[in-house]
């Protein structure tokens, strides 16, 4: 990704961001779970993964930074192909569902790009649900050997070696 979230997340947000979390139902829009210092973010109803960002430490202060990410752009699994709306989801559904924070800011971001994109006026909270989606005390993520090797080699065939 040409454009990465900006924000250093501290270490307990870093630990909080490694359990991941799992959708409950067709509310929730994101599964996030981590290997390593890799955060992968997929699709909860489809299973397909949007993004995978590493993180890195940061020296000096602490905490913790996106270092890298990639994005799926086949427009079968994914239709987004806007650098900095990218950015923004990717920042929000770790803000926002793994972290449980409102990410005020993010949000409205996130409905001014989509609709500037779309031309649309649609309500802020419709844009939001759509994209987003809910967050719920969800549970850490596991998964099992299947659904990581279907994910490992979805990932490879996109460019990115895990």
């Amino acid at each position: 990704m040409p454009e990465l979230p900006r924000r250093i997340w501290s270490d307990e947000d870093w630990k909080r961001i490694q359990l991941g979390c799992a959708s409950g139902d067709m509310d929730e829009k994101w599964d996030v779970f981590t290997e390593g210092e890799v955060v992968f973010l997929h699709r909860s109803w489809t299973g397909n993964g949007t993004f995978a960002a590493t993180f890195a430490p940061v020296g000096g202060g602490g905490g913790w930074r996106i270092d890298s990410a990639l994005v799926e752009r086949d427009v079968e699994r994914y239709r987004g192909t806007n650098d900095a709306y990218d950015c923004v989801m990717l920042e929000l559904v770790i803000s926002a569902i793994v972290l449980g924070e409102p990410a005020t800011d993010l949000r409205s971001k996130l409905v001014e790009l989509k609709r500037r994109e779309s031309g649309s006026d649609a309500p802020a909270g419709v844009i939001q649900h759509s994209a987003l989606g809910l967050r719920s005390d969800s549970q850490p993520i596991t998964l099992g050997p299947l659904k990581r090797r279907r994910m490992q080699i979805r990932l490879q065939a996109i460019g990115f070696a895990a």
